[in-house]
């Protein structure tokens, strides 16, 4: 059984909010505290938002080697504007879905330039979250993944990305009903864990599905967390088999 936040009294969702707490002190014991989590901040937030652009649908190498490729041939937005469309799709290639994230690309870069006088989102932080994150959301190709991770990673601002890995875990462990969508999962995290731990929680709970709570075979036997999770109880537990 899981807790459905639309339903939960109030003795619930404290309950709700001390196991997520529980599990997140676990994942930090595990992977890396609150004082050592991976900084991949860039100095121009524009940069993080075309990277989470081309790391949709696609692996951490590829983004990163698409990426590099971009800035190796145009090292500045300017030039990357002036490159135009088959320049920068071939640059892009190595993410995957090039004409696509291209075409995106440059979508992004033109309003930006013509809403902000040049390339560059910075002043999108002193306005705050809410107003940060609608912009963004209004760009082509920016779901609330994309937006969430520009505004944790490059931003500073609070607010908890959700991809596949954290999807998983969340459902598995109970937090949220299965096939709840991501954008629901974000909203739960955000409301439920202080802001202060939402870099560390992000971080810890994808190393915890990419190690541990694996999409096909889960590692249970092997998870720090096992003891407040729904999935090892009911497909595990229950059935007296090994996960």
């Amino acid at each position: 059984m899981t807790l459905d936040p639309k339903r939960a009294s109030p003795g619930q969702e404290r309950l709700l909010t001390q196991w997520i707490a529980e599990v997140l002190d676990i994942l930090e014991r595990r992977w890396h505290n609150e004082e050592s989590p991976p900084d991949v901040a860039h100095p121009e937030p524009l940069d993080g938002l075309i990277l989470t652009v081309l790391s949709q649908h696609t692996n951490d190498r590829n983004r990163d080697v698409a990426f590099a490729r971009l800035k190796g041939r145009c090292p500045t937005w300017d030039a990357a504007a002036a490159a135009g469309y088959d320049a920068v799709k071939d640059a892009v290639r190595p993410a995957g879905l090039a004409p696509t994230k291209a075409g995106r690309i440059l979508e992004i870069l033109r309003i930006v330039r013509a809403d902000f006088g040049r390339y560059s989102i910075l002043s999108l932080v002193g306005r705050g979250r809410d107003e940060a994150r609608k912009y963004l959301l209004s760009l082509p190709g920016v779901g609330e993944k994309t937006a969430a991770c520009v505004l944790l990673f490059d931003m500073g601002l609070p607010a908890f990305p959700v991809d596949t890995h954290i999807a998983r875990v969340c459902q598995r462990l109970g937090f949220v009903p299965e096939k709840t969508p991501g954008e629901k999962i974000c909203a739960l995290l955000e409301r439920e864990v202080p802001p202060s731990r939402y870099l560390g929680g992000h971080v810890n709970i994808i190393e915890h599905g990419r190690a541990i709570c694996k999409a096909r075979a889960p590692l249970c036997p092997n998870c720090a967390a096992e003891g407040l999770c729904r999935y090892r109880k009911n497909h595990c537990l229950a059935e007296s088999r090994v996960c």
